[in-house]
């Protein structure tokens, strides 16, 4: 099966619900993979702020097939996930197949994002991520096991990719081709290189021209900040879609702001201190919740500096709350935060989490050295790379 896809727009002009298959997304909004922030209980925090789809942490094909205890652990679902998304890593077609079919036979999994748009140099090393669209049958070999292995389940498969490994070495505009043609419901195209990682500007133009090239819908990603980056971008673009990555760390409330936006309404959350003291509560709580308290409040402690941007919370409070073990310490630490501070509005539309600068990107050996697909990426382990 080749899952349909389509958009409905709204009077204002903007895409509506996002069709993938069977799959209806009501706002074309999607939370992009995050290694270590995309778990089950952000994943629910996000979705209590809006409409959209929310993918998982991204896993490896042969952690899944050989049942490796890490990358068992990370697929676990919120009971109130309704729809299941998973983010699935692989550079060998068979073990991408074997995947998605376990995925969607065991798991209950709705919808299946494809990852050729890592650029960490543990990823790239081995010609996964980034890397492997430049290795053309490679990449439709994978994409034809996955969606033919989804199809007896009604399971739409997506991709999301880069620009290409650097301004030398596109890939985008053959990858969409390659996208269309093995039937893959959507891509989605992170306007930057690999060898850009998160440095820079998004390449929207880039976006656009994807857009252009190809008959099933293109998702936009990058730079996307506010809600009103996200209506600029499909306006400038053409994009039936975005998707949302280091914009909602700290700030799941965008999704509303998201939500809103599509619907032709005005609507931006600046919260005071207090709206986001009570959000950071119910994150942690979301986390001890799926984990237990301890694990839940450390893996919470990322999470502080991005709530707290732009606020007057002073240094020793932050690096207490940077050690924080139980929600009762939480409620402790933040209680004489002044509730009625404004939203630090210096802080919209700027960047959030990782940057960094262009970096030269690691390679197999050999492997620009053609196109077709006859070098093959370098296996990987069941749990290398599961989480990202």
């Amino acid at each position: 099966m080749t899952a349909a896809s389509e958009t409905t727009a709204p009077a204002t002009g903007l895409p509506g619900e996002l069709v993938l298959g069977g799959l209806r997304v009501s706002t074309p909004v999607v939370l992009a993979p995050m290694a270590g922030i995309t778990n089950a209980a952000y994943r629910r925090l996000c979705r209590e702020q809006g409409a959209g789809l929310y993918v998982s942490e991204m896993i490896t094909s042969r952690g899944v097939v050989e049942r490796d205890e890490t990358t068992t652990a990370m697929l676990v679902f919120d009971e109130l996930e309704d729809v299941r998304s998973v983010q699935l890593y692989g550079t060998d077609p068979v073990y991408i197949g074997k995947a998605a079919e376990i995925l969607c036979a065991e798991y209950g999994v709705d919808h299946i994002d494809l990852n050729f748009g890592c650029p960490v140099p543990k990823v790239t090393r081995k010609g996964g991520g980034g890397a492997l669209p430049w290795k053309r049958t490679l990449l439709g070999d994978i994409l034809t096991a996955a969606v033919s292995a989804a199809e007896p389940y009604g399971v739409p498969v997506t991709m999301k990719t880069r620009k290409g490994i650097d301004d030398d070495h596109l890939t985008y505009l053959d990858a969409g081709r390659i996208a269309q043609e093995t039937g893959v419901a959507a891509i989605a195209l992170h306007g930057r290189t690999v060898s850009q990682a998160y440095s820079g500007t998004a390449d929207w133009d880039a976006i656009g021209e994807l857009v252009r090239h190809v008959d099933i819908p293109v998702l936009g990603n990058g730079d996307i900040w506010e809600a009103g980056d996200a209506i600029r971008l499909v306006e400038h673009t053409g994009a039936a879609g975005v998707v949302v990555g280091r914009g909602c760390l700290g700030r799941p409330w965008l999704f509303r702001d998201l939500a809103a936006a599509f619907a032709g309404e005005e609507l931006a959350t600046l919260p005071a201190l207090g709206e986001v003291k009570t959000m950071m509560r119910r994150h942690a709580e979301l986390l001890a919740s799926h984990m237990g308290e301890e694990r839940g409040c450390k893996e919470f402690r990322k999470h502080v500096s991005w709530y707290l941007k732009g606020f007057q919370a002073g240094g020793e409070l932050r690096r207490s709350l940077g050690l924080v073990s139980t929600l009762a310490d939480l409620d402790a630490m933040v209680e004489h935060l002044d509730d009625h501070e404004p939203f630090p509005v210096a802080a919209l539309g700027t960047p959030r989490g990782r940057q960094g600068s262009p970096r030269r990107v690691v390679l197999p050996d050999g492997w620009l050295d053609d196109t077709d697909g006859s070098g093959r990426a370098v296996r990987e382990e069941a749990s290398e790379h599961s989480g990202g």
